[in-house]
């Protein structure tokens, strides 16, 4: 096995390291995705029966003309309510795709390959000088036990 060879392992294992880093975020950000999608559902499934509240109140409000403004204004207000939380997981909604389409651009970017690729090197480097600074020192303990005898 000659330098070139260890050197593409260790970039392949720091690729690989880089790789495994970038998961748990994604991971995390699925399951934040997954919660925004069942925070939609939820306000999806409390605003049909809101909604069917509301026509029994308008109903309500068309026999008895003395409560039409304040039950009007009460629904008013319901909708305006559920609008607001629609709006909000809306933005919820879109911002995790953004993000998502952050660090998927992150981690497809030629410049985090080639950082991780000179990372390696630098490793390589730095453990080959490692393993020749051993083998002086034990060459070195070898020749003064020699001279010993």
């Amino acid at each position: 096995m000659n330098a070139g060879d260890t050197a593409g392992l260790i970039a392949a294992g720091a690729f690989l390291m880089l790789v495994l880093v970038l998961a748990v975020p994604l991971l995390k950000l699925g399951r934040t995705v997954d919660a925004a999608t069942r925070a939609i559902n939820e306000v999806t499934d409390r605003t049909g029966p809101l909604l069917g509240n509301v026509n029994t109140t308008v109903e309500n409000v068309n026999t008895a003309l003395g409560q039409v403004q304040v039950s009007l204004d009460g629904v008013n207000l319901q909708l305006a309510k559920v609008d607001t939380m629609t709006e909000h997981a809306q933005n919820v909604t879109a911002n995790v795709a953004n993000l998502v389409t952050v660090v998927s651009a992150a981690a497809a970017n030629p410049l985090v390959k080639v950082a991780s690729f000179g990372y390696g090197l630098r490793k390589a480097a730095a453990a080959r000088r490692h393993a020749e600074d051993e083998r002086e020192v034990r060459t070195e303990i070898k020749r003064r036990r020699k001279a010993g005898r």
